[in-house]
């Protein structure tokens, strides 16, 4: 049923305008362009919550304001949940600062061999947080390079694992295909829902989709708008595993453990070969 339009029923406690405009970022199109529901089990956390910038080494900090830390030291993983729920995870700059500085020291730990990034049993991540970036003119986001610092996240040495629930739209979606290995709930929904607000995805849901799983079922979620279920996601080639809601973040977890428990060197190595063959170390 692949070829079958999906059109997802938002729940009406949902407030849609909301979800697509966090779903809305500053792009460069006429530049950059051609370039290159259920409850989540989730381990109690000993670092829970502080905004930061990012960081080369250093250590993690006690709380971050937006996000979660579990370690387990003892299987060599790490898990960080992205925590704005009422923004059904909003990727906001205090957000982006907290997870590249966390991942940024838990990368360079080498008793840390594989991390976990998950959101809420709701949403992933609904897209870019627009109330930070409605006032921003185009020449600010050019020549800041907006969007730079995502990249952090697709060169880490470190394997990590997005694991998706809910809702994953715009820059969730293309945060988590910068993942090494998306894994999903049943209930995921995946799109790039901006060519509704007259925009295109800025952060590599032009390229990374279209090589996840081909031209023209990426032509189409990037043309309409439209979401596809976890289930299409897997049988395309965006997910690697579709779990039961209630378990996702375990097997996630599990995963992990697996990875970890290889010879770090080769898993780097690995990870380092497979993505210069997808061709995903891109310039946005």
């Amino acid at each position: 049923k692949l070829n079958q339009p999906t059109r997802v029923q938002i729940p009406e406690t949902l407030d849609t305008k909301r979800m697509f405009s966090t779903a809305l970022q500053f792009t460069r199109p006429l530049i950059r362009h051609g370039q290159r529901g259920a409850a989540l089990t989730r381990p109690s956390s000993s670092l829970v919550r502080h905004s930061s910038g990012t960081a080369s080494g250093g250590t993690l900090q006690d709380s971050y304001d937006n996000i979660l830390v579990n370690v387990h030291g003892d299987e060599k993983t790490a898990l960080i949940t992205l925590n704005r729920p009422k923004a059904l995870n909003a990727l906001s700059d205090a957000l982006l600062a907290d997870l590249l500085h966390a991942t940024s020291v838990l990368d360079n730990d080498p008793n840390i061999r594989c991390l976990v990034v998950t959101g809420s049993p709701k949403a992933f991540a609904a897209g870019a947080d627009i109330s930070e970036m409605h006032t921003r003119p185009f020449e600010q986001v050019y020549q800041t390079d907006m969007f730079v610092e995502w990249q952090q996240l697709s060169r880490l040495r470190t394997p990590w694992i997005a694991a998706v629930s809910g809702f994953c739209l715009g820059g969730g979606c293309e945060l988590a295909m910068m993942s090494d290995i998306l894994v999903c709930a049943e209930s995921a929904k995946f799109g790039q829902p901006e060519i509704n607000l007259g925009v295109i995805p800025g952060a590599g849901g032009t390229q990374r989709l279209t090589r996840a799983i081909g031209k023209s079922k990426a032509m189409y979620m990037n043309l309409t708008g439209e979401f596809i279920t976890a289930q299409e996601a897997y049988a395309s080639g965006l997910a690697a595993k579709v779990f039961p809601n209630d378990v996702l973040v375990d097997e996630s977890l599990k995963i992990a453990k697996t990875i970890a428990s290889k010879g770090a060197l080769a898993a780097q190595a690995a990870k380092k070969e497979t993505v210069k063959a997808a061709a995903e170390d891109i310039s946005l």
